[in-house]
């Protein structure tokens, strides 16, 4: 049996915009922490190999402490590294790939066509092909130059199916047409369960922690047992904070004390402080919002807050019902349905009425 910690898309260095400065920069350094964390869990499952399968890096400059902490973290372990470089950290001769002295036990493919090292001391084989631009094609090996007696396992960048073609597409049946046993994938950044092509399985880890509200909940790494057709994936949680997204119904609340009341009562208890946080607050209200005492309110509640103003007006929706017009007509008839129904038809008759005045008033539909 083959072990290794299959990583991707760390997106070393990345900017954090959306983050006031100064908790950027931390942002940044507890980035270069994951690297030693992802370091010290190979080394307590005692894996064969670490493979990490691109955009290590956000681009092809880092800062100088990065690089440290990369080849302080690396070396501390005899447990092989294998770096596939992506299409933001694609190997060039001026990349840092190139640049760092990384220990010997670091292996970084360098060109398009796949290259392959065997794992000393067990029976296992690690092919790798690089981004060299950004727009790069890594090619998958050839099904005849693989040993059947070996379990073979292949690192790269790049897009299974799906619509974005941009960077380095590859199909199902061009994974199949490989033998390989295990394709570690990176590029997508949510781990979407162990997949099968054929004889081989494939994975992306997903990031190992999310930078923005489109990379929201638990990220990590994979620990991945391979043997000769057959394999298991273990997702790890490797990030120490998430990025969320939170609703607050303000429905009914007028005064500033029954708005952060709503608020507060759907931030879930166990958050910590430690998480980066969007509260949309929905529902009908007419009231006068305070966004940034709001967000004073709760913000030592995460790491960082804000707080979107997404209400609707409320109104009165039987308004126009004594009107002379098609909506007149319509709203007294759905008023008298209202008036003789219960309170889980009278929750429906409300529905009904106002997506159809969003029809008629050329609005969004209403959703609740």
């Amino acid at each position: 049996m083959i072990k290794i910690l299959h990583g991707a898309d760390f997106h070393l260095d990345s900017p954090f915009d959306s983050l006031p400065e100064e908790k950027a920069v931390r942002r940044r350094a507890e980035q270069r922490q994951l690297v030693s964390d992802m370091v010290r869990l190979a080394e307590a499952e005692r894996v064969d190999a670490i493979v990490l399968s691109g955009d290590l890096l956000d681009s092809g400059r880092s800062y100088h402490e990065t690089g440290e902490v990369l080849t302080e973290a690396f070396g501390r372990v005899k447990i092989p590294v294998f770096i596939a470089p992506g299409n933001h950290d694609y190997y060039s001769v001026n990349s840092p790939w190139a640049v760092l002295k990384f220990p010997s036990n670091v292996y970084i493919f360098k060109s398009v066509m796949p290259e392959k090292v065997d794992l000393p001391g067990c029976a296992g084989t690690i092919w790798g092909a690089a981004f060299t631009a950004a727009g790069s094609v890594p090619v998958l090996p050839e099904k005849e130059n693989l040993d059947p007696a070996r379990v073979n396992i292949m690192a790269v960048h790049g897009t299974v199916g799906g619509p974005d073609g941009r960077y380095n597409p590859i199909s199902e049946p061009d994974i199949a047409r490989t033998g390989l046993d295990y394709l570690a994938l990176g590029h997508v950044h949510t781990y979407g369960g162990l997949q099968r092509a054929g004889d081989t399985f494939w994975a992306y880890p997903g990031c190992p922690e999310g930078r923005g509200f489109d990379e929201t909940g638990q990220k990590g790494v994979l620990i991945t047992e391979l043997e000769k057709g057959a394999a298991r994936c273990r997702f790890v949680p490797l990030g120490k904070r998430a990025y969320m997204i939170l609703q607050a119904d303000l429905s009914g609340a007028e005064a500033y004390e029954a708005v952060l009341a709503a608020v507060l009562a759907a931030i879930p208890e166990a958050d910590g402080g430690g998480n980066i946080c969007r509260i949309l607050l929905t529902g009908e209200f007419s009231g006068r919002l305070d966004l940034i005492k709001l967000e004073e309110a709760v913000a030592d509640r995460f790491f960082h807050v804000t707080i979107r103003d997404n209400t609707k007006i409320k109104r009165d929706i039987w308004a126009q019902a004594e009107e002379d017009t098609l909506k007149g007509l319509f709203l007294r008839k759905m008023r008298d349905r209202y008036d003789a129904g219960d309170e889980a038809v009278r929750k429906q008759v409300i529905y009904a009425v106002r997506y159809a005045l969003a029809a008629m008033e050329h609005g969004e539909e209403w959703r609740t």
